[in-house]
Parts: C-alpha cells; structure tokens; sequence
C-alpha cells in the first residue's frame, strides 16, 4: 500500500499518545489524522489494513481513510472524524450524576462487541499476543512465566472479537450513534481479556493516572464498574464473584504496561496472586 503524500501544514494538533499525535484538519472538520512519532513506518501501515479489515466486518468504527506519509517522513492514517463526539470516560467526567446511564450504554456495547463472530484466519488470537509479551518480558522468573503461560492456556478458547485496548476512552458517541476507536490491536478470543482492561482503568489504577487519564477521581472511576459490570456479566453475580473473574486478566495487562515502561509494576502485578 503506497502512502498518499499529504502537508502538515493542513493540520492543526488536537491531542497526543504513547505512540504518535491527532491531528484535525484545517478546512475540513470531517477529517482527522493519527500521525505516528518519526521512525514508525511498518506500525501505522499495519494499524491501516488492521483497521479497514474491522470496519469491513460491520465493527462500529470511524471509516479509515487513506495511509499517509508528511514532508518530513512521518506515516500515518486519515479517518473520517465524527463530528460532536465524546467519549464515554468523559462524558462520565462531565456528568458524572449520569455515572449509571454511561456504563451501562457502554456495557451494551461491549457485550454486542464480545458476541461478534470473526473470520479467526484474518485476525490474531489474543493468547497468542499474551504468550509473545510474556515471552519478551525480562522481570518475571522462568517459573511465574510457567505459571502465567498455563493459566493463559486454561482460559476457554473463543472466536469473537476482542477490542485490545477497551478502555472506555475508547468508545466514543454522538446522538444515538456509537463507535469503538483505536483499535489497534483488535484480535478475537476469550472477552475476559478485554473486560479486564476495564477493571484496571477502574479499580487498580491509581487516582492520579485516573485523573489524568480520564478526566476524573477514581472514586467516579469505580462507581462507573461498579455499573458497568452487572450490565455486562449479570445482576445476579455479586460483584465479589466477578471481580475475582476479571482480577487476574487485569494482572496480565501488566505485561503491556512493563513492555511501554521498561520497569517493572508491582501494584499490577498484585492482581496476578491467584496465579502466581
């Protein structure tokens, strides 16, 4: 796929990531750009096919656009911006007397996310990501790595999708429509892996990074699981039960948080003591 030459100079920046920068467009408030720091050729030309290959399957995402590369050689993707939107995180942030109405709006979508069948031949399987991250990862022994790789083998196989990154910054709404964004790394398997994100970014994650994350306390932070996971598992369930369910697949995250950071996170890795 060859990059359509485009000029930063019609773009204006709109906000910034571990991975690279947004970018609205000047004169047309339909197009955004995901533009990737200096260096990173291969990821956005990835993340391009990755993404059109989940819109074609019905995902609701934005339309991607075309890969692009600036004056200056940075690569990246244009996608069709939906105007008026917000995400979840905050919208809860704005209003978070409404704390009830967005988790479960959210879980709605997650659970209809998790019953989407996929072609399991076109898309990684998320076990498959855990076991190379556990591969690559230098803080755990040889022995807890045994332990984490069985545990990752026990959990029922799956074929639907996974979103990779379900945060619920990640999930963005206008009116009655609703989209998953940066999805990455989208894949299909077991949807504990995924809900687990959401326990993290609520519950294990410590109030500064909430604050600065997702514009609130952790204490709205919580409340927001506190909704969402009844919608999502069952009002049935004590939320006791289905913490212990989840706790452990937010443990593992801390092998992409340990990648990104290059050190190793304790606090994270509290939630893995069931298995280690």
């Amino acid at each position: 796929m060859e990059p359509v030459k485009i000029s930063l100079n019609d773009y204006v920046l709109s906000g910034g990531g571990a991975n690279g920068e947004s970018f609205d467009h000047k004169t047309d408030p339909s197009v955004m750009l995901k533009l990737y720091f200096p260096g990173k050729i291969q990821q956005p030309l990835d993340e391009m096919c990755l993404a059109r290959k989940v819109y074609e399957i019905g995902i609701p995402t934005p339309e991607p656009g075309e890969y692009v590369v600036t004056e200056e050689g940075r690569y990246g993707i244009r996608f069709k911006r939906i105007l008026g939107k917000k995400s979840f995180s905050r919208a809860t942030a704005d209003e978070p007397e409404k704390v009830a109405e967005y988790a479960t709006v959210f879980a709605q979508m997650c659970k209809k996310l998790h019953a989407t069948h996929v072609d399991i031949t076109q898309f990684e399987n998320v076990k498959d990501r855990y076991y190379r991250l556990l591969t690559q990862n230098p803080f755990f022994t040889a022995a807890e790595k045994d332990k984490l790789a069985r545990f990752i083998a026990d959990t029922p196989d799956e074929d639907t999708a996974v979103h990779g990154d379900l945060q619920y910054s990640n999930a963005i709404f206008v009116g009655d429509q609703r989209y998953f964004i940066d999805l990455g790394d989208f894949c299909y398997g077991n949807h504990l892996f995924d809900v687990a994100m959401v326990y993290l970014c609520c519950y294990l994650s410590d109030d500064i990074f909430i604050r600065e994350t997702f514009h609130m306390p952790k204490s709205l932070a919580m409340k927001f699981w506190d909704h969402f996971a009844p919608e999502y598992f069952g009002a049935d369930i004590p939320l006791k039960e289905i913490e212990a369910l989840v706790k452990p697949y937010a443990g593992l995250k801390t092998l992409i948080i340990e990648r990104d950071t290059n050190c190793p996170m304790p606090e994270f890795r509290a939630a893995l003591s069931s298995i280690l």
